[in-house]
């Protein structure tokens, strides 16, 4: 699964209510603007079949090795079927969340296994995909609360309690620390304009957009 040279995967990570999805689609225009094509897609989902392992993993009950490899099954089926293909095709890929999703909301939130979760991310990834770009907007639990509060009905990891979400941020921050080239952290707790403008930079930085 190595993947084409001029192909980019950025990935965009953080806990409920940080605010990922505004900036995911100014990153694309910002990218078409150059001329790139582009495809957006979340985890877990972006497929058919993931879709469906998706709202499983969201609202059915389960224990957490279930869990895990209900995600892992989805995200295998999506490297295949999206992933893989469009980085082939020298597109660039902007995803909603990744494996430092697993690590931070299974390993961190739920208490898994990190080495396990670290297998299967080698099995499922071929032990050579990782994104080009992590995008980590980092809230404070409490805010993220405030932002979620009475938004929509909540699935059962939004209606989880607060040191859920410390847990969580935690975890990314462990990911971060462990490949930190990979990551930049955005300050979430700010307003938009101000969150656009690190998401912006972070990317310039690597050269992605000129």
């Amino acid at each position: 699964m190595i993947k084409a040279m001029n192909g980019l995967f950025v990935t965009f990570e953080g806990i409920d209510g940080a605010g990922k999805s505004t900036h995911i689609d100014s990153l694309a225009h910002a990218f078409r603007e150059q001329g790139r094509v582009v495809t957006l897609t979340r985890e877990p989902g972006g497929t058919p079949l993931a879709e469906q392992l998706r709202q499983m993993v969201l609202n059915d009950p389960m224990d957490a090795m279930t869990e895990v490899l209900l995600v892992f099954a989805a995200r295998r089926d999506h490297i295949q079927r999206v992933i893989q293909p469009a980085l082939a095709r020298g597109e660039v890929l902007l995803c909603d969340r990744f494996t430092d999703a697993s690590f931070a909301y299974q390993g961190a939130g739920r208490g898994f296994d990190r080495d396990i979760l670290g297998v299967l991310e080698g099995w499922v990834q071929g032990g050579v995909l990782q994104p080009d770009l992590t995008i980590w907007f980092d809230l404070p639990a409490t805010v993220a609360a405030q932002r979620l509060s009475g938004a929509r009905a909540p699935d059962k990891f939004e209606s989880q309690p607060l040191a859920f979400f410390e847990r969580v941020a935690g975890g990314y921050a462990q990911r971060m620390a462990s490949d930190p080239a990979r990551f930049a952290r955005i300050n979430a707790n700010q307003d938009a304009a101000s969150v656009w403008s690190e998401v912006d930079r972070a990317v310039r930085s690597k050269g992605m957009v000129s």
